[in-house]
């Protein structure tokens, strides 16, 4: 029951319950503190001794979450207040070793086991690995690791100085450190799959199309997050001339780290309340006002080379088997919880971008008439907060999926593509976003941490075990199984999970709402 592990950095030791091996705060890259402050990830800092391995690790620097509210444009007053919740600090240890891991394997002695790498959520400016347990896919015969990775200014800041997307250098280091050290816990580094959701999965839509992560993961699966969203150099410059406007310093990468952490989160969240309060395009940029993210991946020309989606077209990652999904009512996540929902009128809907606290229509297409004349014609009878939250889990979420599958089986390589829809409605808010992941991870419980709430007196034990099933079984062999059919962009088949028939193969129809013809 030995649970002490030998890594290139040093050797750690973990703790052994039920069989599963669990090691906690690994670190895979040196702490980003001093001179390495808001710049790419080192090697680790080796370290002699035995490491104690038992408790997780310190989070990257980032701002707390506010009270209520979510990540649109009508999220409560709590994402206009900078003197409360939103302006809380979350993490000022910067000089803390957090570029860390956490990872669950069955016996490192075993050897030749699929590894499974998850990169979390929050919108590229959250980064928690404190809700995701990996124990059930170790309890499966499956080496699984959580990775923490800078979100915010300090994994995003782009100054146009050579110096672009550490936060996804910082997810390429990860997945090097696994690549390297892998084995000594019973892991493939030959079979690595990457999955995430959210900004997680967008993540990995850039590292789909990254040179630099080419050849360390052979399969993907993105949930409710795809390869669209990424910043132009100029668009991110000028958030990141903002910021150092607000910190009163000059826009060098010197100047913005020599003011301390909490400064700079402090100035980062007082940023995006501005952009919350008052979205405008031309002040912003009209990516950064549509998606309310000023911080995300940028088409800087090296790290990453063009748009994602592109570069997956064009043959990135063509051997790369990939899944990607959404949930059928994704953005209802936070236009319920939020309020916004009851709030949404079509007068709402339907103003110009510069005159309403909301995320109009406008932001998405120049008749915002028009597009919900089209919404309307699929739902006749539905309420305004309704067709919201349609448009953006359409915009955000299910169209990118669809496009990136696509883009996937376009670029003609030997990797397989399927896609999922997960279905099941939470009590009251309906299959919002995040809900799939307790399901994923076989964790649903009303005491699940972060997701448990979500989940309501009775979740579906059932539908929880076809999920972790797929994916595990994607992970070890490239094919989902549960007669789930590879996706063919002319009959669109995906597989649907829910409840009452757990898992099945679906032609969904996709030309359901305004954005099914776009591109």
């Amino acid at each position: 029951m030995d649970a002490v592990v030998a890594t290139t950095g040093g050797t750690v030791r973990g703790s052994v319950r039920d069989g599963i091996r669990t090691f906690l705060g690994v670190p895979y890259a040196a702490p980003p503190s001093g001179d390495r402050r808001l710049r790419p990830p080192e090697p680790v800092v080796p370290w002699t001794g035995v490491r104690d391995a038992t408790r997780p690790g310190p989070e990257p620097s980032q701002v707390a979450p506010p009270s209520t509210g979510g990540p649109d444009g009508g999220a409560g007053e709590d994402w206009h207040d900078v003197g409360s919740a939103f302006a809380q600090v979350a993490h000022a240890a910067a000089a803390d070793e957090v570029l860390n891991l956490n990872l669950w394997t069955p016996d490192p002695a075993t050897g030749g086991l699929p590894v499974m790498v998850w990169i979390q959520g929050g919108m590229f400016e959250l980064s928690s690995t404190a809700a995701y347990d990996g124990s059930r896919f170790a309890r499966d015969g499956v080496v699984c690791v959580v990775i923490t990775w800078r979100p915010g200014a300090e994994g995003f800041l782009h100054l146009g100085d050579g110096i672009a997307n550490v936060g996804l250098l910082d997810q390429v280091a990860a997945l090097e450190w696994v690549r390297e050290n892998i084995a000594a816990f019973g892991g493939d580094p030959g079979n690595v799959t990457v999955f995430g959701e959210s900004a997680g999965a967008m993540s990995i839509g850039a590292l789909l199309a990254m040179p630099r992560a080419e050849g360390l993961f052979g399969r993907a699966i993105l949930q409710s997050g795809a390869a669209h969203h990424a910043l132009t150099g100029d668009d991110a410059r000028r958030i990141g001339t903002m910021l150092a406007d607000r910190l009163g310093v000059p826009a060098t990468r010197e100047a913005i780290a020599a003011t301390g952490v909490e400064r700079l989160l402090a100035a980062q969240a007082a940023l995006k309340a501005e952009l919350l309060a008052r979205p405008d395009p031309e002040r912003w940029g009209l990516p950064v006002v549509a998606t309310t993210m000023p911080w995300q991946p940028v088409i800087d020309g090296d790290v990453l080379p063009g748009a994602p989606l592109d570069l997956v077209a064009a043959g990135a990652s063509r051997d790369i088997d990939l899944i990607v999904g959404t949930n059928a009512d994704d953005w209802r996540l936070w236009s319920v919880v939020s309020g916004v929902h009851a709030s949404i009128t079509d007068d709402i809907l339907t103003a110009p971008v510069d005159r309403v606290g909301y995320q109009s229509l406008a932001v998405y297409r120049p008749e915002p008439h028009a597009t919900l004349a089209a919404y309307r014609a699929h739902a006749p009878s539905a309420a305004a907060g309704d067709i919201f939250s349609a448009v953006q889990t359409d915009w955000w979420m299910r169209l990118p999926a669809i496009r990136l599958a696509e883009a996937h089986v376009a670029s003609g390589g030997t990797g397989r593509t399927y896609m999922y829809e997960f279905a099941w409605p939470a009590p009251g808010l309906g299959a919002v976003h995040a809900l799939e992941i307790p399901f994923v991870f076989d964790t649903v419980a009303p005491s699940t941490p972060l997701f448990g709430p979500m989940l309501g007196s009775d979740p579906p034990q059932g539908l929880a075990e076809v999920m972790h099933r797929s994916w595990i079984a994607f992970a070890a062999t490239g094919d989902p199984g549960e007669a789930w059919p590879a996706y063919e962009p002319d009959a669109r088949w995906t597989m649907r999970f829910d409840v009452d028939s757990d898992a099945v193969a679906d032609p969904r129809r996709w030309e359901r709402g305004f954005w099914a013809g776009a591109r």
